[in-house]
């Protein structure tokens, strides 16, 4: 397992009415991220926000080419990007879904304290398999067929790259001190987007390149 300290790229925000950030993912072109009764998009080479549409926000949000999913309390809704609706809806698999990402037809959402990753039938809500992780989990994310995860636990913070197949820590990339990662989406390159909570802000942190 190789460990280093986070190199963090840029930073946005606070932004106005947003507390915390919770759920973020990206569209290509835009940062969406949740802020608790609202879904916010931010243009990355401005930093600032470009719309925003009310709904139950307060954990992971994921994006599949053509849809925003955003859990809501004990669902995970499928939204309309352009008009907030709900088209549809799932139940929620455990008892504390934080992170959520969209991969290979999948949804895959992280169970806080229960410290697993599901992998979850966007249509029925079925549980498709789960991989075990040693930390709570509060972002997930693919990027060139890795799974990385955030977590928040004893005051600390990092970003994890494991095995999906066993849940072997492969790297990690330790938070500086009272940085806390809320919500994590790769933008398909060198950068993870990262939700820091009750700090208001996000902040792009530097994906080490293999």
């Amino acid at each position: 397992m190789k460990r280093s300290t986070a190199e963090i790229v840029a930073e946005y925000g606070p932004f106005p009415g947003a507390d915390n950030i919770h759920g973020v993912t990206f569209n290509g072109s835009n940062v969406w991220f949740a802020s608790g009764d609202r879904l916010n998009a931010l243009d990355p080479a401005t930093g600032q926000t470009t719309r925003s549409f009310d709904t139950p926000a307060y954990a992971g949000t994921a994006f599949d080419g053509q849809h925003l999913f955003q859990i809501g309390e004990d669902r995970i809704n499928r939204l309309d990007p352009d008009t907030g609706e709900v088209l549809a809806s799932i139940p929620v698999p455990g008892e504390g879904a934080t992170g959520l990402a969209w991969a290979e037809g999948s949804l895959w959402v992280g169970d806080y304290r229960a410290r697993r990753i599901h992998q979850v039938d966007p249509e029925t809500g079925a549980v498709i398999r789960s991989i075990e992780t040693t930390r709570f989990v509060t972002g997930v994310t693919w990027v060139d067929g890795e799974l990385w995860h955030g977590t928040w636990q004893d005051d600390r913070s990092d970003i994890r790259h494991i095995d999906p197949a066993t849940g072997d820590v492969l790297d990690v990339l330790e938070m500086p001190e009272g940085m806390g990662v809320s919500g994590l989406e790769s933008d398909g390159g060198d950068r993870f987007f990262c939700g820091g909570g009750s700090s208001g802000k996000l902040r792009a942190i530097r994906r080490p390149l293999s």
